[in-house]
C-alpha cells in the first residue's frame, strides 16, 4: 500500500483515507507479520498507527474481528502474536481465541509462493474457518457489544446540556 510514516503527511493523503476506507468497510481483519528482532515490524505497527481510535463520532476498527497470524524466519515465536492481539484490543476489536504461526517459514512455501500443505497450513485454514463464523456471529449485534455504560453516559450528560442550554 506505500502507506506513508505516521505523521509525515495529512490526514487527506490518498493512502491515509484508503487505508481508514478500507478499515470502515471490513467486518473482520487478518493479521500476519513475521517476527524481526523479537518484535512487530515497524511496517505493521505504522499500520496500526494509521488508523484512528475514533475519526468524529466513528471508531473505524470498534467491533470488528481479528485473527492473529506470524510468520518466522527461524524457531516459533509467540512475541508478534502477542502484541498482535495488545493492539487489537487497544483498537477495541474482538479477537478471535484461535491464531497460527509458521516458524521456518522459508520451509513452508513452494516457489510460487503458495503455502505447502503441511499441519502448519491446515492451523491457517482453522483460523481463516474461525475468523469467519466468529464474524458470521457478530454480524447486526457489534452496536451491541460496543456500546458501553461510560459512553452512554456521556451521550446522555451531552443531551441534558443541550437541553438546558435551550432553556
Amino acid at each position: 500500500m506505500e502507506l506513508p510514516m505516521v505523521g509525515s503527511v495529512a490526514e487527506t493523503h490518498p493512502k491515509v483515507i484508503a487505508l481508514r476506507e478500507l478499515c470502515l468497510c471490513s467486518e473482520g481483519q487478518v493479521w500476519c507479520r513475521p517476527e524481526r528482532h523479537g518484535a512487530v515490524t515497524a511496517v505493521m505497527k505504522n499500520q496500526i498507527n494509521g488508523i484512528p481510535l475514533e475519526m468524529g463520532a466513528v471508531r473505524p476498527s470498534q467491533g470488528r474481528t481479528l485473527a492473529v497470524m506470524q510468520i518466522c524466519g527461524g524457531s516459533q515465536s509467540f512475541n508478534v502474536v502477542n502484541t498482535l492481539r495488545l493492539l487489537g484490543r487497544w483498537m477495541r476489536m474482538f479477537t478471535i481465541p484461535n491464531q497460527s504461526l509458521a516458524p521456518m517459514a522459508y520451509k513452508e512455501f513452494d516457489d510460487e509462493g503458495r503455502m505447502r500443505p503441511s499441519a502448519y497450513y491446515d492451523r491457517v485454514v482453522d483460523v481463516m474457518e474461525e475468523l469467519f463464523k466468529i464474524t458470521l456471529l457478530m454480524r447486526g449485534r457489534t452496536d451491541y457489544l460496543t456500546d458501553p455504560y461510560s459512553e452512554r453516559n456521556e451521550r446522555a450528560r451531552a443531551a441534558i446540556d443541550r437541553q438546558l442550554k435551550q432553556i
